[in-house]
Protein backbone atom coordinates (compact mmCIF):
# COMPACT_ATOMS: atom_id res chain seq x y z
CA UNK A 1 0.00 0.00 0.00
CA UNK A 2 1.21 3.51 -0.76
CA UNK A 3 1.61 6.18 1.91
CA UNK A 4 -1.32 8.51 2.58
CA UNK A 5 -1.19 11.91 0.87
CA UNK A 6 -0.22 13.90 3.95
CA UNK A 7 2.68 11.56 4.72
CA UNK A 8 3.86 11.77 1.10
CA UNK A 9 3.75 15.58 1.37
CA UNK A 10 5.68 15.52 4.67
CA UNK A 11 8.31 13.23 3.12
CA UNK A 12 8.60 15.56 0.10
CA UNK A 13 9.05 18.52 2.48
CA UNK A 14 11.74 16.56 4.33
CA UNK A 15 13.59 15.90 1.06
CA UNK A 16 13.42 19.60 0.15
CA UNK A 17 14.94 20.66 3.49
CA UNK A 18 17.65 17.98 3.19
CA UNK A 19 18.86 19.90 0.12
CA UNK A 20 20.19 22.57 2.49
CA UNK A 21 23.88 21.67 2.19
CA UNK A 22 27.14 23.53 1.54
CA UNK A 23 27.26 21.87 -1.92
CA UNK A 24 24.00 23.71 -2.72
CA UNK A 25 25.31 27.09 -1.51
CA UNK A 26 24.18 26.99 2.13
CA UNK A 27 26.24 27.27 5.33
CA UNK A 28 24.49 24.41 7.16
CA UNK A 29 24.25 20.75 6.21
CA UNK A 30 20.82 19.22 6.78
CA UNK A 31 21.36 16.25 4.45
CA UNK A 32 20.95 13.78 7.33
CA UNK A 33 19.31 15.88 10.02
CA UNK A 34 15.69 16.64 9.08
CA UNK A 35 13.14 14.80 11.20
CA UNK A 36 9.36 14.42 11.09
CA UNK A 37 7.20 14.16 14.18
CA UNK A 38 9.97 14.41 16.77
CA UNK A 39 9.81 16.96 19.54
CA UNK A 40 12.39 15.45 21.91
CA UNK A 41 16.06 15.23 21.01
CA UNK A 42 19.06 14.04 22.97
CA UNK A 43 22.81 14.35 23.09
CA UNK A 44 23.26 11.71 20.36
CA UNK A 45 21.28 13.71 17.80
CA UNK A 46 23.02 16.09 15.37
CA UNK A 47 23.57 19.61 16.72
CA UNK A 48 22.29 21.37 13.60
CA UNK A 49 18.90 19.82 12.86
CA UNK A 50 15.35 20.59 11.79
CA UNK A 51 12.09 19.00 12.90
CA UNK A 52 8.75 19.13 11.08
CA UNK A 53 5.77 19.03 13.44
CA UNK A 54 2.09 19.79 13.41
CA UNK A 55 0.88 22.37 15.94
CA UNK A 56 -0.96 21.29 19.08
CA UNK A 57 -4.13 23.10 18.07
CA UNK A 58 -6.41 22.12 15.23
CA UNK A 59 -6.84 24.48 12.31
CA UNK A 60 -10.55 25.17 11.88
CA UNK A 61 -11.58 24.28 8.34
CA UNK A 62 -15.02 24.75 6.98
CA UNK A 63 -16.82 21.40 6.80
CA UNK A 64 -16.67 19.51 3.52
CA UNK A 65 -19.79 20.34 1.48
CA UNK A 66 -22.49 17.68 1.30
CA UNK A 67 -21.85 15.16 -1.50
CA UNK A 68 -18.28 16.37 -1.95
CA UNK A 69 -15.25 14.49 -0.81
CA UNK A 70 -12.48 16.84 -1.98
CA UNK A 71 -11.86 20.24 -0.53
CA UNK A 72 -9.22 22.96 -0.54
CA UNK A 73 -7.67 23.25 2.91
CA UNK A 74 -4.78 24.82 4.73
CA UNK A 75 -2.49 22.36 6.50
CA UNK A 76 -0.41 24.05 9.16
CA UNK A 77 2.97 22.80 10.28
CA UNK A 78 5.79 24.02 12.48
CA UNK A 79 9.39 23.92 11.37
CA UNK A 80 11.87 23.97 14.27
CA UNK A 81 15.63 24.25 13.91
CA UNK A 82 18.31 23.72 16.54
CA UNK A 83 21.94 24.86 16.29
CA UNK A 84 25.19 25.00 18.24
CA UNK A 85 25.37 28.32 20.07
CA UNK A 86 27.90 31.00 19.20
CA UNK A 87 29.66 31.78 22.53
CA UNK A 88 29.35 35.57 22.15
CA UNK A 89 26.06 35.84 20.23
CA UNK A 90 24.15 32.61 20.90
CA UNK A 91 21.30 33.16 18.44
CA UNK A 92 23.38 34.14 15.40
CA UNK A 93 23.61 30.54 14.07
CA UNK A 94 19.84 30.11 14.58
CA UNK A 95 19.21 33.23 12.48
CA UNK A 96 21.38 31.76 9.73
CA UNK A 97 19.60 28.39 9.80
CA UNK A 98 16.17 30.07 9.85
CA UNK A 99 17.12 32.20 6.84
CA UNK A 100 18.35 29.14 4.94
CA UNK A 101 15.19 27.16 5.68
CA UNK A 102 12.98 30.08 4.62
CA UNK A 103 15.07 30.62 1.48
CA UNK A 104 14.77 26.96 0.45
CA UNK A 105 11.02 26.93 1.18
CA UNK A 106 10.57 30.13 -0.85
CA UNK A 107 12.33 28.52 -3.80
CA UNK A 108 9.98 25.53 -3.50
CA UNK A 109 6.92 27.79 -3.17
CA UNK A 110 7.83 29.39 -6.49
CA UNK A 111 8.64 26.13 -8.27
CA UNK A 112 7.11 26.17 -11.72
CA UNK A 113 5.19 23.21 -13.03
CA UNK A 114 6.57 21.47 -16.10
CA UNK A 115 3.27 22.21 -17.82
CA UNK A 116 3.09 26.05 -17.87
CA UNK A 117 -0.72 26.12 -17.82
CA UNK A 118 -0.62 24.31 -14.46
CA UNK A 119 1.25 27.16 -12.77
CA UNK A 120 3.24 26.22 -9.69
CA UNK A 121 4.24 22.75 -8.53
CA UNK A 122 5.32 22.97 -4.88
CA UNK A 123 6.94 19.79 -3.57
CA UNK A 124 6.32 18.24 -7.00
CA UNK A 125 2.78 17.46 -5.83
CA UNK A 126 0.49 19.57 -8.02
CA UNK A 127 0.06 17.37 -11.06
CA UNK A 128 -3.08 17.52 -13.17
CA UNK A 129 -4.08 13.91 -12.42
CA UNK A 130 -3.59 14.13 -8.64
CA UNK A 131 -6.73 13.95 -6.51
CA UNK A 132 -4.71 15.07 -3.50
CA UNK A 133 -2.22 17.84 -4.20
CA UNK A 134 -0.22 20.75 -2.82
CA UNK A 135 -1.13 23.99 -4.56
CA UNK A 136 0.85 26.48 -2.52
CA UNK A 137 3.21 27.14 0.37
CA UNK A 138 2.93 30.03 2.83
CA UNK A 139 5.99 30.67 4.99
CA UNK A 140 5.65 32.34 8.36
CA UNK A 141 8.09 34.76 9.97
CA UNK A 142 10.72 32.85 11.96
CA UNK A 143 11.17 33.41 15.67
CA UNK A 144 14.69 32.88 17.04
CA UNK A 145 15.40 32.14 20.71
CA UNK A 146 18.48 31.49 22.84
CA UNK A 147 18.80 28.37 24.99
CA UNK A 148 15.98 28.32 27.54
CA UNK A 149 13.55 25.93 29.24
CA UNK A 150 12.53 24.54 25.81
CA UNK A 151 16.00 23.76 24.48
CA UNK A 152 19.56 23.82 25.78
CA UNK A 153 20.63 25.13 22.34
CA UNK A 154 19.61 28.23 20.39
CA UNK A 155 16.69 27.49 18.10
CA UNK A 156 14.09 28.92 15.75
CA UNK A 157 10.62 28.01 14.67
CA UNK A 158 8.34 29.17 11.94
CA UNK A 159 4.87 28.28 10.78
CA UNK A 160 4.47 26.69 7.40
CA UNK A 161 1.11 26.38 5.71
CA UNK A 162 0.58 24.04 2.80
CA UNK A 163 -2.41 24.97 0.65
CA UNK A 164 -3.74 21.55 -0.28
CA UNK A 165 -6.62 19.95 -2.09
CA UNK A 166 -7.50 16.80 -0.21
CA UNK A 167 -9.92 14.04 -1.18
CA UNK A 168 -10.94 12.63 2.20
CA UNK A 169 -12.71 9.71 0.52
CA UNK A 170 -9.34 8.64 -0.94
CA UNK A 171 -6.49 9.77 1.36
CA UNK A 172 -4.10 7.36 -0.38
CA UNK A 173 -4.95 8.60 -3.91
Amino acid sequence: MTDPFRLRAAKALTAVLQEITPDNGYVNDLSASVFRGRSIFGSTDPVTMVSILEPHTEHRDLPTPVAASAMAREWEMLIQGFVKDDPNNPTDPAHTLAAEVCRRLAIEAGRKAQAPERGFDPLGMNKRDMKNRVEGILIGSPIVRPADEISNKAYFWTRLTLKIVEDISDPFG
